[in-house]
């Protein structure tokens, strides 16, 4: 059988603006107090996990929710542009609550997959770059555990690709901050997914 890769997907903890603000790309963002005690959280649930290596989005709030990992794993944290958020183009740093007045909002919500951000990335633009980032790490880490610190629509829309649900449901899935979710892949075979959000349980029950 061929080797197993487990991949972990993380989403950033907390930041001042978290569920009032769309930051996408934007510098100079970090972590919340509540932020950091959940990145604090990952790397303890990590205990017992053979991690192999960790990659995280370039941008500041995915990189110090790697840092405990980093300190706890002794592994350098690499940064990876395919796991950088989404595009917003325009839309960077408006108000949610402002964004969904807009009647564009409704396709955002409903049909993902046909809408691009002025000026930016379109959904089916970021799913296949996250998926493609996805599938490079795996094939540069076959049968190892690998730790991806990203953001929430990044890891929605690689969930659902495994899970072979089409991108205009993916607004379904449910990735909060500080959560965990698990990709297996095996070269040949359809992906699996284990685990989606989770916050609590150890993952050393994951070992693969």
């Amino acid at each position: 059988m061929p080797p197993s890769t487990l991949l972990l997907l993380v989403r950033h903890g907390e930041t001042p603006t978290t569920g009032t603000v769309l930051p996408g790309r934007a510098p100079d963002l970090h972590l919340s107090d509540r932020g950091r005690t959940q990145a604090e959280r990952v790397a303890e649930r990590l205990t017992g996990l053979p991690v192999t290596a960790i990659y995280s989005s370039p941008l500041e709030r995915a990189c110090e929710t790697a840092g405990p990992t980093s300190a706890a794993t002794g592994l350098e944290i690499i940064r990876e542009p395919g796991l950088l958020e989404c595009d917003f183009g325009e839309w960077t740093g408006r108000r949610i609550a402002d964004l969904a007045a807009l009647p564009e909002w409704k396709t955002v919500q409903s049909s993902p997959s046909t809408f691009r951000f002025p000026g930016g990335e379109s959904f089916t633009e970021m799913q296949d770059r996250m998926v493609g980032a996805l599938q490079g790490l795996c094939a540069a880490h076959p049968g190892g555990v690998v730790v991806c610190f990203s953001h929430a629509d990044t890891i929605k829309a690689a969930v659902a690709h495994a899970l072979g649900t089409t991108l205009d449901l993916f607004q379904r899935i449910m990735i909060s901050p500080g959560s965990v979710s698990a990709v297996t892949f095996v070269d040949g075979q359809a992906a699996s997914v284990p685990m989606v959000n989770s916050h609590s349980e150890p993952l050393s029950k994951l070992k693969p």
